[in-house]
């Protein structure tokens, strides 16, 4: 049995303490908390200093704000993530982020129970830009089952429930 890990980074605009960061900030526990009573959510990363991953930094990138976690499958983060509350923060987030050149979202599948380490995403990432989307790093668009097959989704209606 696999879990679906999913990583995605964005670089920051402003430091996580600037007033310009008050609403993403101020909305990080409602969506954490969303994303851990979804369908199908089974593990979130945090860092040392609990609820959330805003401590960590991916690739020694003080710029980068990690978001990591694992799920049932990819229905069910793709219901969190474009059907929940979570569509109508992340459709602000131009405010917060700027354009990431290169890949900043990677999904693959990891051992039931397994919980990915950084390094893991850091690579699930460098295979993406390297290699496009294939069974061991692959985006929503074109994604794929444990199994390595092609998953025809429906496509993506973005809206908030």
């Amino acid at each position: 049995m696999y879990h679906l890990a999913q990583i995605n980074v964005a670089q920051l605009r402003y430091a996580m303490e600037a007033p310009e960061m008050a609403d993403f900030v101020g909305a990080l526990a409602n969506i954490n908390a969303l994303a851990e009573r979804s369908p199908g959510f089974v593990w979130r990363y945090t860092d040392e200093g609990g609820g959330d991953a805003t401590g960590s930094r991916l690739d020694g990138r003080d710029d980068l704000l990690v978001n990591m976690s694992t799920w049932e499958d990819v229905p069910s983060l793709r219901h969190f993530v474009y059907k929940t509350a979570h569509a109508a923060v992340m459709a602000r987030r131009a405010k917060w982020f700027p354009a990431f050149a290169g890949a900043h979202v990677a999904l693959w599948w990891v051992p039931a129970g397994k919980r990915p380490m950084l390094a893991d995403a850091a690579a699930a990432l460098a295979r993406l830009d390297a290699a496009g989307p294939t069974p061991a790093a692959f985006t929503f668009d074109t994604a794929f089952d444990p199994s390595g097959a092609l998953l025809v989704l429906p496509p993506i209606v973005k809206d908030c429930a």
